[in-house]
Formats: C-alpha cells, structure tokens, sequence
C-alpha cells in the first residue's frame, strides 16, 4: 500500500475554506434563530457512536459505515445520520422530559456511499426531531418549518414533494405480497429509474389488470395528481387510512400558507428504512439532489425501549450552499489597506466600521505580494497611504 501524499486527504473527505465556512456560519446562523422561534432547542451528540446501538438503529448500509475500534474491541461507527443518535438521548437523558419534545441540531454526518460519483464522504446536517407527537399536525409542522427555514437563508425557488409510505407499502402488499419484488420495485423508485420499474413490472407473473395498477402508480407524481386517482387503485384500508392523513396534512399545510410549495408524489421512499409515514423532499431546480428531507418515523424509538412516535426533517447544508450561493466571489465588505505613517488613522477607520457591525480587514500594504489580486475579494477598499488618504474603491 503507498504511502498518502502530503496534501492528500481521505476519499471522500474535503476542506472548508474561508470562503465557504463563512457563508456556512451565517447560514447556520439564520436557520437556527427560525428553529429557535419555533421552540426547537439545539443538542449535539458524539461524533462516534456504538456500532450495535446507533449503527445498526440508523437503517444505513452495513456497507455505508465507517467503523473503528476502541480499546477494549468494542465497534465503534462515525454516525451516519442524527436521528438515531437523538433518538438514544431522547430515551436515555431526556426520558424524563414531557412529551412531546423538541431538538434541534448542526452536526456533520458520514456515509461512506457518498464517495460515489465525487460526492462527499462527510457532510453538514441541519434538522429537527419532533419526537412524542403522533398526529398529523406534528408532520405540517415539520414541513412548514423546513420551509421558512430554507426561505431563512435566501432559498426561494424550490419544491417539496410529498409521500406516505404507507400508501406505498400497501399497495405492493395487495398486489405483490411481501416478498423480494416489493423491495425490487422500491429500489427503482427511490433511483428514480421509472424506465427500469416499468420493464419490470412487465416482466413481473401478474394479471395485466395488476401490471396496468402498477405502472398507473408512476402518475400519481409531477404535482398533477390528486388523491382521487390514488383511490381508484387500491382496496385495502391501509391505504385509504394513508390518503386520508395526506389530506389531513394538506388541510394543514394549507393553515400554514405553504400549500403552493407542495406537491403530492406517492412514488416518493427513502433508503432510510426507519420511515413509516408521511415522507417529504426539498428541491431546488439548479440541483440533481434533494436539498432537505425528512418524514415519520413511528417505530425507531421503541429500539431504544421507548414506545413513542416521530417525525423530523433535515437539510443538506451543502446542496443548499450550492443553491443558493452558486457562484459567491466577495465574502468580506471592507478592506483598509495603510502604510506606516498612516496606521492609527487606519486603525480608527477600522475600529469605527467593526463598532458598526460591518466585518473589515486591516492590511498593512508591506505585506501584500500583489496589491489588485489580494483586494479583488472586497466588495469596499480604503486606502491610507499618505498623498492617497480616504481614496475608496
């Protein structure tokens, strides 16, 4: 095996810059005064976990794991979502807590799956858990904030589809049964491979009546479709109980003012398995990835012996980044650039701008190797250089 490069990092790891750590912060920043508003309180959780409590609670690919040992040979994983994580402090510290609760948090997650196709191995996680409540109204609640929180950083061109699994669920059940063809077809939806769920649901041993209720599933996504066509195919009450929820949910989205930023997409599951309701994505038409996703997940608590149920949303802080910072140049306001003789006017010019809230470097121009290049990044430069005093650029 050779020997790492000096600058080389491990795959799928990156830097943040200053540049991007900046934007990050103050986005950071915007959503958590939203999220605090709403009665969200902020928690953080270990960056490593016990592989056979969070690891194996967290519904992610024995594959997908970064694992370790600790001295004693116990495995050890580096958290790949947080809500298992949240989930074990909820029914450990907090199982005294009144129901339902509220937690929020920042964190940096890792999936060794996103090595794939240059994606990050290692990324920022924003999001909440509404843990306790059970009804439809908890599930318009988490949306409704993911929205005024993706507004809170500038984002106002995006989409959220929403599902419900157990919609889904039941509708394969009636037609397949239980058996590995429902997790086939899933696999083709959660791809988004409509092309390959088509040719195999032909292939599939059913009744052309069965074959037409499948491939007529595929409509019922785009934002165009209603609940009255998903009535027409199913039968059991399962899914009906579904339908039902998601026109509950709808009435109250509406109540919130969000309704014309969602649009219903019964084709929509998750690879995290530990979902079991209402599911939801954000996207924004710039990116190929959701920007933000979340859903109900009724049973991940009673693995950590505590019989409640959830839901919760989290956002993709780099995708979001990504949309709505796509090509950001400048990240500081001013710059004042002094010689020696002018340094405490410098100084005090500085001073007054920081006292103001404005964010200022202070530059001694012997320092400086190329003078356009380095001041190329202000949006604002003073120089006080003798004969050019107070010249802005």
């Amino acid at each position: 095996m050779s020997k790492p490069l000096v600058f080389e990092k491990p795959l799928g790891m990156r830097d943040t810059l200053p540049q991007l750590y900046e934007i990050k912060s103050i986005s950071r920043t915007a959503m958590e005064s939203i999220v605090r508003q709403w009665g969200y309180r902020f928690m953080q959780t270990p960056t490593v976990e016990y592989y056979d409590t969070v690891g194996e609670a967290s519904a992610t690919l024995d594959q997908q794991l970064f694992k370790l040992l600790d001295q004693e040979g116990k495995t050890l994983v580096l958290r790949p979502d947080m809500t298992a994580p949240i989930a074990r402090v909820a029914a450990s510290s907090l199982k005294d807590e009144p129901l339902p609760m509220r937690i929020a948090y920042a964190a940096h997650v890792f999936r060794a799956q996103e090595q794939e196709g240059g994606r990050p191995a290692e990324f920022e996680q924003f999001g909440v858990e509404l843990i306790g409540d059970g009804t439809t109204s908890a599930d318009a609640e988490v949306i409704a904030l993911m929205i005024e929180t993706l507004k809170a950083v500038g984002l106002n061109n995006f989409q959220v589809a929403v599902g419900h699994l157990g919609y889904v669920d039941a509708l394969f059940k009636e037609i397949l049964g239980t058996d590995q063809r429902t997790e086939t077809l899933k696999r083709f939806l959660f791809e988004k491979n409509y092309v390959g769920y088509r040719q195999h649901v032909k292939e599939l041993p059913l009744s052309s009546i069965d074959q037409k209720r499948l491939v007529d599933f595929l409509q019922l996504r785009g934002g165009t479709a209603g609940l009255e066509q998903a009535e027409e195919l199913i039968t059991s009450t399962r899914a009906y109980e579904a339908l039902e929820e998601l026109q509950t949910l709808r009435d109250g989205l509406a109540a919130y003012g969000v309704s014309d930023l969602v649009s219903l997409d019964l084709t929509l599951v998750s690879h995290m398995t530990y979902y079991t309701g209402v599911v939801f994505e954000g996207y924004a038409p710039e990116l190929g990835s959701p920007i933000s996703n979340g859903g109900r997940y009724d049973t991940l608590l009673s693995k950590f012996d505590m019989d409640t149920k959830a839901t919760g949303f989290g956002i993709h802080l780099d995708h979001l980044i990504e949309a709505v910072h796509p090509r950001e140049e400048k990240t500081f306001t001013h710059c004042i650039v002094y010689s020696e003789k002018q340094r405490k006017d410098a100084i005090e010019f500085c001073q007054k701008l920081r006292g103001q809230g404005e964010t200022a470097v202070l530059q001694d121009i012997k320092g400086i190797e190329n003078l356009d290049a380095f001041t190329e990044k202000f949006s604002n430069v003073t120089y006080y250089l003798g004969k050019e005093e107070g010249v802005s650029k």
